[in-house]
Protein backbone atom coordinates (compact mmCIF):
# COMPACT_ATOMS: atom_id res chain seq x y z
CA UNK A 1 0.00 0.00 0.00
CA UNK A 2 1.35 3.62 -0.28
CA UNK A 3 -0.54 7.16 0.90
CA UNK A 4 -1.39 9.70 -1.22
CA UNK A 5 -1.60 13.59 -1.36
CA UNK A 6 -3.68 15.83 -3.63
CA UNK A 7 -4.44 19.36 -3.60
CA UNK A 8 -6.32 22.09 -5.64
CA UNK A 9 -6.67 25.56 -4.62
CA UNK A 10 -4.93 28.76 -4.21
CA UNK A 11 -0.53 28.83 -5.28
CA UNK A 12 1.39 27.33 -2.09
CA UNK A 13 4.91 26.12 -1.29
CA UNK A 14 5.30 22.59 -1.57
CA UNK A 15 6.99 21.98 1.78
CA UNK A 16 3.60 23.04 3.45
CA UNK A 17 2.20 19.97 1.86
CA UNK A 18 4.94 17.48 2.05
CA UNK A 19 6.86 18.50 5.05
CA UNK A 20 5.04 21.03 7.64
CA UNK A 21 1.58 18.97 8.99
CA UNK A 22 1.66 16.71 11.89
CA UNK A 23 1.01 13.88 10.19
CA UNK A 24 2.59 14.89 6.83
CA UNK A 25 3.46 12.59 3.69
CA UNK A 26 7.18 12.18 5.27
CA UNK A 27 5.66 10.94 8.66
CA UNK A 28 3.39 9.25 7.11
CA UNK A 29 6.14 7.48 4.71
CA UNK A 30 8.03 5.96 7.98
CA UNK A 31 4.40 5.79 10.58
CA UNK A 32 1.33 5.46 8.84
CA UNK A 33 -1.18 5.24 11.39
CA UNK A 34 -4.44 3.58 8.64
CA UNK A 35 -2.16 1.09 6.39
CA UNK A 36 -4.12 -2.28 5.87
CA UNK A 37 -1.37 -4.01 4.48
CA UNK A 38 2.22 -3.30 4.52
CA UNK A 39 4.65 -1.20 7.66
CA UNK A 40 6.59 1.47 5.81
CA UNK A 41 6.43 3.22 2.49
CA UNK A 42 9.92 3.06 1.92
CA UNK A 43 10.01 1.91 -1.71
CA UNK A 44 10.68 5.25 -3.49
CA UNK A 45 8.11 8.66 -3.91
CA UNK A 46 6.97 11.15 -6.40
CA UNK A 47 5.75 14.62 -6.51
CA UNK A 48 3.82 16.04 -9.44
CA UNK A 49 2.53 19.90 -10.19
CA UNK A 50 1.19 22.33 -12.61
CA UNK A 51 2.68 25.68 -13.03
CA UNK A 52 0.59 28.44 -11.46
CA UNK A 53 0.24 30.70 -14.05
CA UNK A 54 1.01 28.26 -17.32
CA UNK A 55 -1.41 25.81 -19.08
CA UNK A 56 1.46 23.57 -19.70
CA UNK A 57 2.61 20.06 -19.01
CA UNK A 58 3.17 19.21 -15.29
CA UNK A 59 6.26 18.87 -13.59
CA UNK A 60 7.30 15.70 -11.66
CA UNK A 61 9.92 14.99 -9.51
CA UNK A 62 10.87 11.15 -8.15
CA UNK A 63 13.20 8.89 -6.43
CA UNK A 64 13.76 5.17 -5.67
CA UNK A 65 15.27 6.06 -2.07
CA UNK A 66 13.04 6.67 0.75
CA UNK A 67 11.33 10.47 0.67
CA UNK A 68 13.09 10.69 4.49
CA UNK A 69 16.16 10.30 3.10
CA UNK A 70 16.54 12.42 -0.17
CA UNK A 71 18.83 15.36 0.28
CA UNK A 72 17.40 17.67 -2.55
CA UNK A 73 13.53 17.57 -2.09
CA UNK A 74 13.56 20.19 1.42
CA UNK A 75 15.28 22.49 -1.28
CA UNK A 76 13.10 22.24 -3.79
CA UNK A 77 9.68 22.22 -1.73
CA UNK A 78 10.78 25.53 -0.64
CA UNK A 79 11.55 26.50 -3.92
CA UNK A 80 8.33 25.31 -5.74
CA UNK A 81 4.90 26.67 -5.79
CA UNK A 82 1.77 25.48 -6.93
CA UNK A 83 -1.86 25.31 -6.96
CA UNK A 84 -2.56 21.71 -8.11
CA UNK A 85 -0.16 18.69 -6.71
CA UNK A 86 -0.36 15.49 -5.98
CA UNK A 87 2.23 13.23 -4.02
CA UNK A 88 3.15 9.84 -3.76
CA UNK A 89 5.55 7.44 -1.00
CA UNK A 90 5.34 4.69 -2.02
CA UNK A 91 5.28 0.44 -0.39
CA UNK A 92 5.90 -1.65 -3.32
CA UNK A 93 3.60 -5.24 -4.24
CA UNK A 94 5.90 -8.17 -3.33
CA UNK A 95 7.77 -9.03 -6.48
CA UNK A 96 7.36 -5.51 -8.40
CA UNK A 97 10.77 -3.71 -8.45
CA UNK A 98 11.45 -0.74 -6.89
CA UNK A 99 12.95 1.64 -9.90
CA UNK A 100 12.08 5.15 -11.23
CA UNK A 101 9.66 3.26 -14.04
CA UNK A 102 7.47 2.67 -10.88
CA UNK A 103 7.61 5.17 -8.77
CA UNK A 104 4.34 7.86 -8.90
CA UNK A 105 2.77 9.64 -10.10
CA UNK A 106 2.35 9.04 -13.07
CA UNK A 107 1.99 11.51 -16.17
CA UNK A 108 0.61 11.47 -19.80
CA UNK A 109 0.55 14.65 -21.18
CA UNK A 110 -1.56 17.12 -19.05
CA UNK A 111 -3.07 13.70 -16.97
CA UNK A 112 -1.37 13.20 -13.67
CA UNK A 113 -2.47 10.08 -11.65
CA UNK A 114 -1.56 7.90 -8.42
CA UNK A 115 -2.70 4.61 -6.85
CA UNK A 116 -2.91 3.23 -3.71
CA UNK A 117 -3.81 -0.26 -3.81
CA UNK A 118 -3.48 -3.50 -5.37
CA UNK A 119 -4.19 -6.04 -8.03
CA UNK A 120 -3.84 -9.71 -6.21
CA UNK A 121 -0.73 -11.73 -7.74
CA UNK A 122 -1.22 -9.06 -10.49
CA UNK A 123 1.39 -10.78 -13.17
CA UNK A 124 -0.42 -14.20 -13.09
CA UNK A 125 -4.09 -12.21 -12.99
CA UNK A 126 -5.18 -9.17 -14.75
CA UNK A 127 -1.50 -8.51 -16.34
CA UNK A 128 -2.41 -9.83 -19.74
CA UNK A 129 -6.28 -9.00 -19.57
CA UNK A 130 -5.56 -5.24 -18.96
CA UNK A 131 -2.88 -5.33 -21.47
CA UNK A 132 -5.21 -6.43 -24.14
CA UNK A 133 -7.57 -4.28 -23.14
CA UNK A 134 -5.28 -1.05 -24.29
CA UNK A 135 -4.80 0.89 -27.58
CA UNK A 136 -1.63 1.05 -28.77
CA UNK A 137 -0.69 4.65 -27.63
CA UNK A 138 -2.31 3.42 -24.33
CA UNK A 139 -0.02 0.01 -24.24
CA UNK A 140 2.89 2.19 -25.33
CA UNK A 141 3.00 4.59 -22.53
CA UNK A 142 3.54 1.93 -19.83
CA UNK A 143 7.19 2.27 -18.91
CA UNK A 144 6.97 0.30 -15.76
CA UNK A 145 5.96 -3.02 -14.81
CA UNK A 146 2.97 -2.44 -11.59
CA UNK A 147 -0.50 -3.05 -11.48
CA UNK A 148 -0.68 0.79 -10.44
CA UNK A 149 0.29 2.41 -13.99
CA UNK A 150 -1.72 -0.13 -16.02
CA UNK A 151 -4.80 1.44 -14.36
CA UNK A 152 -3.55 4.19 -15.22
CA UNK A 153 -3.20 3.39 -18.92
CA UNK A 154 -6.67 1.83 -18.72
CA UNK A 155 -7.79 5.54 -17.72
CA UNK A 156 -5.59 7.04 -20.47
CA UNK A 157 -7.39 4.51 -23.05
CA UNK A 158 -10.45 5.61 -22.04
CA UNK A 159 -9.52 9.32 -22.80
CA UNK A 160 -8.17 8.47 -26.48
CA UNK A 161 -10.55 6.39 -27.30
CA UNK A 162 -13.33 8.55 -26.25
CA UNK A 163 -12.45 12.40 -26.37
CA UNK A 164 -15.68 13.74 -25.14
CA UNK A 165 -15.58 11.30 -21.40
CA UNK A 166 -15.02 13.66 -18.64
CA UNK A 167 -12.30 12.81 -15.99
CA UNK A 168 -14.82 11.36 -13.71
CA UNK A 169 -16.26 9.36 -16.85
CA UNK A 170 -13.25 8.19 -17.51
CA UNK A 171 -11.76 6.83 -14.19
CA UNK A 172 -15.68 6.01 -13.72
CA UNK A 173 -15.24 3.53 -16.99
CA UNK A 174 -11.58 2.45 -15.65
CA UNK A 175 -12.94 1.11 -12.29
CA UNK A 176 -15.91 -0.56 -14.41
CA UNK A 177 -13.63 -2.42 -16.49
CA UNK A 178 -11.14 -3.44 -13.48
CA UNK A 179 -14.29 -5.17 -11.31
CA UNK A 180 -15.97 -6.68 -14.66
CA UNK A 181 -12.22 -8.17 -14.78
CA UNK A 182 -11.63 -8.78 -11.19
CA UNK A 183 -14.95 -11.03 -11.08
CA UNK A 184 -14.03 -12.75 -13.82
CA UNK A 185 -10.58 -13.54 -12.77
CA UNK A 186 -11.94 -14.01 -8.90
CA UNK A 187 -9.03 -11.59 -7.90
CA UNK A 188 -9.11 -9.20 -5.29
CA UNK A 189 -8.06 -5.79 -5.86
CA UNK A 190 -7.92 -2.37 -3.87
CA UNK A 191 -8.07 0.98 -6.41
CA UNK A 192 -7.79 4.47 -4.10
CA UNK A 193 -6.84 6.67 -7.07
CA UNK A 194 -6.16 10.45 -7.07
CA UNK A 195 -6.09 12.03 -10.75
CA UNK A 196 -5.76 16.00 -12.54
CA UNK A 197 -5.28 17.60 -15.59
CA UNK A 198 -4.21 20.81 -13.73
CA UNK A 199 -7.53 22.54 -13.12
CA UNK A 200 -9.71 19.68 -10.93
CA UNK A 201 -9.17 17.01 -8.86
CA UNK A 202 -10.59 13.36 -9.14
CA UNK A 203 -10.71 10.65 -6.83
CA UNK A 204 -12.06 7.09 -6.43
CA UNK A 205 -12.22 4.56 -3.12
CA UNK A 206 -13.25 1.31 -4.74
CA UNK A 207 -12.16 -2.03 -3.90
CA UNK A 208 -13.95 -5.64 -4.15
CA UNK A 209 -12.14 -6.52 -0.86
CA UNK A 210 -12.28 -5.36 3.23
CA UNK A 211 -10.98 -3.97 4.63
CA UNK A 212 -11.17 -0.81 2.42
CA UNK A 213 -7.93 1.56 2.09
CA UNK A 214 -8.38 5.39 3.60
CA UNK A 215 -9.18 8.17 1.20
CA UNK A 216 -10.10 11.75 2.89
CA UNK A 217 -10.98 15.01 1.82
CA UNK A 218 -10.62 18.88 3.46
CA UNK A 219 -11.99 22.34 2.45
CA UNK A 220 -10.83 25.17 3.53
CA UNK A 221 -9.52 24.75 6.36
CA UNK A 222 -7.73 27.41 8.35
CA UNK A 223 -4.41 26.07 7.47
CA UNK A 224 -5.13 26.39 3.57
CA UNK A 225 -7.85 28.38 2.95
CA UNK A 226 -9.30 28.34 -0.60
CA UNK A 227 -7.79 24.97 -1.39
CA UNK A 228 -9.34 21.22 -1.11
CA UNK A 229 -7.36 18.34 0.09
CA UNK A 230 -7.07 14.30 -0.59
CA UNK A 231 -5.40 12.18 1.22
CA UNK A 232 -4.86 8.28 2.54
CA UNK A 233 -4.66 9.78 6.04
CA UNK A 234 -5.61 13.21 7.68
CA UNK A 235 -2.34 15.47 7.46
CA UNK A 236 -3.52 17.12 10.92
CA UNK A 237 -6.13 17.91 12.74
CA UNK A 238 -9.04 19.06 10.91
CA UNK A 239 -12.88 18.50 9.31
CA UNK A 240 -11.58 15.61 7.70
CA UNK A 241 -14.29 13.48 5.62
CA UNK A 242 -14.05 9.80 4.77
CA UNK A 243 -14.45 9.26 1.32
CA UNK A 244 -17.49 7.15 0.89
CA UNK A 245 -16.88 3.32 0.21
CA UNK A 246 -17.35 2.88 -3.96
CA UNK A 247 -17.34 6.19 -4.95
CA UNK A 248 -15.69 8.97 -7.24
CA UNK A 249 -15.24 12.56 -5.67
CA UNK A 250 -14.45 15.45 -7.81
CA UNK A 251 -13.43 18.64 -7.32
CA UNK A 252 -13.50 21.38 -9.80
CA UNK A 253 -11.46 24.19 -10.87
CA UNK A 254 -13.78 26.18 -8.23
CA UNK A 255 -13.62 23.68 -5.69
CA UNK A 256 -17.03 22.74 -6.03
CA UNK A 257 -17.38 19.33 -4.76
CA UNK A 258 -19.44 15.99 -6.13
CA UNK A 259 -19.43 12.90 -4.94
CA UNK A 260 -20.68 9.64 -7.20
CA UNK A 261 -21.76 6.54 -5.97
CA UNK A 262 -20.36 3.90 -7.94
Amino acid sequence: MCRLLGYLGAPVQLDRLLYKPEHSLIVQSYQPHEMTSGLLNADGFGVGWYHPQRDTEPFTYKNTLPIWNDINLPSLSRYIESGCVLANVRSATPGLAVDLGNCQPFQHHLILGTHNGFVANFRQTLYRPIRERLSDVAYQSVQGTTDSEHLFALLIHALLTTPTLSLTEALHQTLTVLSELGDHHQTDFSANLILSDGHQLVGSRFANRVPMPSLYWLRDDPLFPDAVLIASEPLFTGNWIPVRDRSILTIDHDLNIEIHQI
